[in-house]
């Protein structure tokens, strides 16, 4: 029988994710740096952006700002769905997808914690606090007469004080949509859902930019820091299975290479979104390649393998053949008595 997992507990849940968002938001109030540098480092991204023609900045920035049919929706998307559209996807992910659930938390953990050492690291300027002479407008400060939001960043207005306006690089804005994105393409059975997954990602690497939030290479760091979090996860699972049996075997009194060889599992697990199980038919143990149990059982037993003369297998047609044989050809008595003899 396959060992079913129990679904994780919700307050346990709850209680490792706001312990998670606490230190990410605290680590990102502390995390500020020095605004000259702030202000060198996003230069620096900018003129390498220029170098390879990868500033797709400037242009969007001005269209969000000359249009406001582009500019407000994008600045209401800015400011909201980064922190509804994830927090969703968890809940769908717990209710309807336990199995997948446990990995999709443990990768988003671990690269919201990887961003958070970005923050710390680089500070960076975004590009709507350069000075105006490098040509862009803050959206948000822009439009502000129309949301909740200020003129600093997607705080609500009042509140600019308490976020970190220098978190620019990566973008978890653009990685947190990845993390949704492939979630729900990976996990979603309707098309829909799934073309939503994958549209939410681009939509929110376009907007962070339009808005001047973010550079081009901010959203790419985004995406490569979603990346290493979930090799990180991946290696996760593995690194605590040795960690088990390595004690399980300490504890059997057994040296941790040698011994009595511990039973194979019945089912075997990969990180990530997708499971398999080794089992084949009910109650058999086998693996990959090996003979179904039908087959296994008949090559055990030589008397049970078909003879290619055509000769029916079987311990049972095997004795009425022999029985068939001597009463069909007679023994002659000179025979009889070479036997006897």
């Amino acid at each position: 029988m396959t060992n079913r997992r129990q679904p994780p507990r919700w307050w346990a849940e709850l209680l490792i994710l706001g312990i998670v968002y606490a230190a990410y938001s605290g680590g990102r109030l502390l995390a500020r740096g020095d605004v000259g540098l702030a202000v060198d480092h996003g230069l620096a991204i900018l003129r390498v952006e220029e170098l390879l023609a990868l500033d797709l900045e400037r242009p969007l920035n001005r269209l969000f700002t000359g249009q406001a049919a582009l500019g407000i929706p994008a600045d209401f998307v800015y400011a909201s769905l980064h922190y509804l559209v994830t927090p969703a996807v968890l809940v769908w992910l717990y209710r309807r997808r336990p199995q997948q659930y446990r990995f999709a938390r443990t990768w988003l953990m671990l690269s919201t914690l990887l961003g958070l050492v970005g923050f710390a690291l680089v500070p960076t300027c975004p590009p709507r606090l350069l000075d105006a002479s490098y040509g862009f407008t803050d959206t948000m400060a822009h439009y502000s007469a129309y949301g909740w939001w200020g003129g600093e960043a997607s705080a609500p207005r009042g509140l600019g004080s308490f976020t970190n306006q220098f978190a620019a690089m990566p973008s978890l804005h653009v990685g947190w949509a990845l993390w949704c994105g492939v979630a729900l393409w990976c996990c979603a059975r309707r098309p829909l859902v799934r073309a939503l997954g994958a549209a939410y990602p681009a939509v929110t690497t376009v907007v962070v930019m339009g808005t001047a939030n973010h550079y081009f290479l901010d959203a790419v760091a985004g995406a490569a820091v979603m990346g290493a979090g979930y090799l990180a996860a991946r290696a996760l699972p593995a690194g605590i299975a040795r960690v088990t049996r390595v004690a399980g075997v300490a504890r059997a009194g057994l040296p941790a290479s040698g011994g009595a060889a511990a039973p194979a599992p019945h089912t075997t697990r990969t990180a990530g979104f997708r499971s398999k199980s080794t089992i084949v038919s009910g109650g058999w143990e086998t693996s990959a390649g090996e003979l179904l149990p039908v087959q296994r059982s008949a090559a055990a037993d030589p008397a049970a393998v078909p003879r290619a003369d055509g000769a029916a297998g079987g311990m049972a047609d095997h004795s009425s053949r022999a029985g068939r044989a001597v009463d069909e050809s007679p023994e002659s008595p000179e025979d009889a008595a070479a036997t006897a003899r």
